[in-house]
């Protein structure tokens, strides 16, 4: 079940396919220049996560469980 909507941001896309963050998403998220985002695809819709910087993610080089069997399988983990 999705979570309840507590507040709606928006933002645009520009002519790149680029966006800005609205301050309240940064601020949710934790994240500044130089971090990464990661984007789950759900039936629900698209959930935005702060991604683990390289050095925080062990499994980062093995790209070939990056899948969505593998996503759903390890999810309680």
């Amino acid at each position: 079940m999705p979570g309840r909507i507590v507040r709606a941001a928006y933002s645009k896309i520009s002519v790149k396919s680029q966006t800005v963050l609205p301050v309240e998403v940064r601020e949710r998220l934790a994240v500044g220049p130089g971090d990464r985002l990661r984007y789950v695809l759900t039936e629900d819709g698209v959930r935005i996560e702060k991604a683990p910087s390289e050095g925080d993610d062990p499994f980062v080089t093995f790209t070939e469980w990056a899948g969505r069997a593998d996503d759903e399988d390890y999810a309680d983990l």
